[in-house]
C-alpha cells in the first residue's frame, strides 16, 4: 500500500532519456499505449471478476487456478502453480536480454465468507479487495494484451503472474519462495493500487513475535506467591514501552494484542502478547530485535526472582512474521527507468518513503525492484468499504508498460537498460 510521499528527488540520466525518446517515437509502442487506454473498461470489468473470487491469505487456490486460465488464454508459456500457490509463466523475449518479473498478489486481508461482489455507487466500485490487489491482478493481464496487440517483441523475458501471501501473516511467503527457487531473475516489478506518479523503491522490514509466558497458575488468595505469567507479561510490556529507537532510519515497536487469564481471582497459567517491530534499516531492525528478546527473557527471570522461584514462569517465543528491509539508491537504473516512464506521460515522479510490499525481498537481496501503482483512484483499503474509481486509470498501466519496455528492451528498437545480473550472482554463490 502507498503512504506518504518521499523526499528524494528522481534522477534520470541522458542515456535513459534517449531511450525513451526512441520508444515514444515507435509505432508499435504507440499502438500499445493506445490499446491500454481503450482497454480501460474491459480491465475494470476483469478486476471486478477477479475480486469476486475470495482469496484470504493462505487460501488463494481458487483465484490462483482461475488466474492460470487467464494467463493461458493470453498465450503465456510454461505456466506453473508452485507448491505454495504462486502462479507464473513466461512471455519469452529474443533471448539476449534480462529476465524481469512483473506481478501482483492474489491474497486479500478478508476472511472466507466476506462478500467481495462489487457494487457501483456514485461513480465508484465498492468491494473488499477491489483495489488491493484486484487492480494489480487486472493490470498484469491488460499489459500482456497490449504487448500481444502491438506485436511487441522484447529482448528480455517477462516472468509474469501472481504471488500468494503478501498480506499480514502471509509474511511475503510467495515472493520469498519465488526467489528461493529461482536464480535467474534480474529485476522485479510489483503492482499495487496507486497513482502513475508514485515509485516505491525502498522496503520497510518487520518482525512479529508471539510471546507466551506460562506458569502453574492457582487461586489468587490461596496460592498467592506463585509466579504469575500475566505479571511477567506486564513487566515485559513496561520495558518494551521504554525502548528508544532512531527517528531516521524510522524504527518502531508495538505490542498490538494481549491475552491470558481466566478470572479476576485466578493466577493465570498463561499470558500472551503479539509484538510488531519495524525499521527502514535491516541493521536497526536486528538491533531492536536483540533488545526486545533480552527484555522478554529478563521479564520471566524478574517475575520468578520476585517470588523466590526457580523457573516457575517460563516463556515461549515464536517468530510469526519476518519481512526483510531493503534499500537502493534513487539513481538505481530501475528507479530511473520508472521515473522516465512517468515523465513520458506528463507526470512528475514521486519517490515514496519505504513501505512493505513484495519488492522488499528482491531489494533486500540486491536485485533491482520497484512497486508501481496500477492507476485510478482508490480508498478504504483493508476495510469493507474499499473502493476503486477507474477514471483515467489507464495512465498507471501505461507507465508500467513503458517501464517494462525500457528495462528489457524492444527487439530492433532499443537495448535493455536493466543489467543481466542473475548469472553473475549465480557464479558468485
Amino acid at each position: 500500500m502507498f503512504e506518504e510521499q518521499g523526499m528524494e528527488k528522481s534522477i534520470i540520466s541522458d542515456s535513459v532519456k534517449a531511450v525513451y525518446k526512441t520508444l515514444l517515437a515507435n509505432s508499435q509502442v504507440e499502438s500499445g499505449l493506445s490499446f491500454l487506454k481503450n482497454d480501460n473498461d474491459y480491465t475494470t470489468d476483469e478486476q471486478i471478476e477477479l475480486t469476486a473470487i475470495e482469496a484470504p491469505t493462505f487460501f488463494e487456490e481458487k483465484r490462483g487456478l482461475y488466474y492460470k486460465e487467464k494467463l493461458e488464454a493470453l498465450n503465456i508459456h510454461n505456466i506453473t502453480i508452485d507448491e505454495i500457490g504462486n502462479v507464473f509463466g513466461v512471455r519469452p523475449g529474443s533471448g539476449d536480454g534480462p529476465k524481469l518479473v512483473v506481478c501482483a498478489h492474489l491474497d486479500t486481508v478478508f476472511p472466507a465468507g466476506t462478500d467481495t461482489k462489487a457494487k457501483r455507487m456514485n461513480g465508484k466500485i465498492y468491494a473488499p479487495g477491489i483495489a488491493d490487489d484486484g487492480r494489480g491482478l487486472a493490470v498484469v493481464l491488460t499489459l500482456i494484451r497490449a504487448l500481444n496487440h502491438a506485436d511487441i517483441k522484447t529482448r528480455g523475458d517477462l516472468i509474469i503472474g501472481a504471488t500468494v501471501g503478501e498480506e499480514g501473516l502471509g509474511d511475503l511467503r510467495g515472493v520469498k519462495s519465488l526467489f528461493e527457487n529461482r536464480n535467474d531473475i534480474d529485476g522485479f516489478i510489483s503492482i499495487e493500487p496507486g497513482s502513475p506518479q508514485q515509485i516505491t523503491y525502498l522496503g520497510t522490514g518487520s518482525k512479529r513475535y508471539s510471546v507466551t509466558y506460562k506458569g502453574p497458575g492457582g487461586h489468587s488468595f490461596g496460592n498467592f506467591g506463585t509466579a504469575n505469567p500475566i505479571h511477567a507479561l506486564g513487566r515485559a510490556i513496561a520495558n518494551i514501552a521504554s525502548l528508544e529507537t532512531p527517528a531516521n532510519p524510522k524504527t518502531t515497536f508495538n505490542v498490538g494484542v494481549i491475552s491470558g487469564g481466566t478470572s479476576v481471582n485466578t493466577i493465570s497459567e498463561t499470558g500472551n502478547m503479539i509484538i510488531d517491530i519495524r525499521s527502514n534499516s535491516q541493521d536497526e531492525l536486528v538491533r531492536l530485535e536483540e533488545k526486545l528478546l533480552t527484555i522478554i527473557n529478563e521479564a520471566a527471570k524478574e517475575e520468578n526472582l520476585r517470588w523466590n522461584k526457580s523457573n516457575e514462569v517460563t516463556v515461549d517465543i515464536k517468530l510469526v512474521g519476518d519481512r526483510p528491509a531493503g534499500t537502493q539508491s534513487p539513481d538505481a537504473m530501475i528507479v530511473q527507468v520508472a521515473a522516465a516512464a512517468t515523465v513520458a506521460l506528463g507526470f512528475e515522479p514521486i519517490l515514496n518513503d519505504a513501505i512493505s510490499t513484495d519488492s522488499n525481498v528482491p531489494i533486500h537481496l540486491g536485485i533491482p525492484a520497484v512497486t508501481l501503482g496500477g492507476g485510478g483512484d482508490a480508498g478504504g483499503f483493508h476495510t469493507l468499504n474499499e473502493y476503486y474509481d477507474s477514471t483515467d486509470a489507464h495512465y498507471g498501466v501505461q507507465k508500467i508498460f513503458l517501464t517494462i519496455l525500457g528495462l528489457i528492451g524492444c527487439e530492433d528498437t532499443t537495448e535493455s537498460l536493466l543489467e543481466k545480473i542473475a548469472n553473475v550472482r549465480f557464479l558468485q554463490n
